[in-house]
């Protein structure tokens, strides 16, 4: 009896030190990742994580946002502007696989398709590149190595050390793709095409399928632009998120 005893109580100690060890790391591994977003940026960010834990699978924080804008709401719609890989990386993988949610994915590069199709049963993926016209033709600059940063833009390509293959791809519009999809509401929009949103923007008629939470990646160059597009249409900065992702902008409908 006494032996038994013995080793009950040590087989709790080892628990204990387990528990606390577990703890120790996971606050250490927290720590770390706000401390990604600066000082001002991890204030912002801080009781997000807390909230949602340290996994996602978006890029950056866009994950994480869009769970606290929607506060985990199930079965909504969206739209993937720029979709790449059907999970790394992705603002909607989340959504369709945890949340139940379904919409659409674009992305100029059709090799992404098969991901879609495989994987994602509740998302329609369309393969074109996204501007204020359908049924022309850009010069796509694709990176080997970084398809992420494939973009109209020589320039920009180099600038992201990742120098691109040129390849003709057919254009469309949001509109067109929306409506080819039956989807007449979204809830989420996201969007990064690296320079082109300011052209894709022009082809979509936000008034009517009017997102309630609209994700933008907002590059230097067109962030007037898309500012400047948004206030046309009567939607608003939220600026909870402006420090905790400052490379994305979100926005949602003024209150009336």
């Amino acid at each position: 009896m006494v032996k038994t005893r013995k080793y009950s109580f040590v087989t709790l100690l080892i628990a204990i030190a387990l528990v606390s060890a577990t703890w120790m790391l996971s606050e250490m591994y927290y720590t770390a990742r706000i401390g990604w977003f600066g000082e001002d940026g991890s204030r912002e960010i801080a009781p997000i994580l807390q909230k949602y834990g340290a996994h996602r699978f978006s890029r950056n924080v866009e994950e994480w946002v869009i769970r606290d804008f929607f506060q985990d709401r199930h079965n909504g719609v969206f739209l993937d502007v720029g979709a790449n890989d059907y999970r790394n990386e992705s603002n909607t993988y989340y959504l369709e696989t945890e949340l139940g949610w379904s919409g659409v994915a674009i992305d100029a590069l059709e090799e992404f398709a098969p991901g879609y199709k495989e994987h994602r049963p509740h998302t329609r993926f369309f393969a074109g590149f996204v501007s204020d016209v359908g049924d022309s033709a850009v010069q796509f600059f694709v990176p080997e190595q970084n398809k992420l940063v494939a973009s109209v833009s020589h320039e920009f390509t180099e600038r992201a050390g990742t120098p691109g293959v040129p390849r003709t791809v057919r254009t469309t519009t949001l509109d067109r793709v929306l409506v080819q999809a039956g989807i007449s509401r979204l809830d989420f929009m996201s969007m990064d095409i690296e320079l082109s949103e300011p052209k894709a923007l022009a082809g979509f008629d936000i008034d009517r399928f009017s997102p309630s939470l609209v994700c933008v990646e907002a590059n230097p160059e067109v962030r007037q632009q898309i500012l400047d597009y948004f206030a046309r249409h009567h939607y608003t900065v939220i600026g909870k998120y402006l420090r905790a992702d400052p490379k994305n902008l979100y926005f949602r409908p003024m209150a009336d």
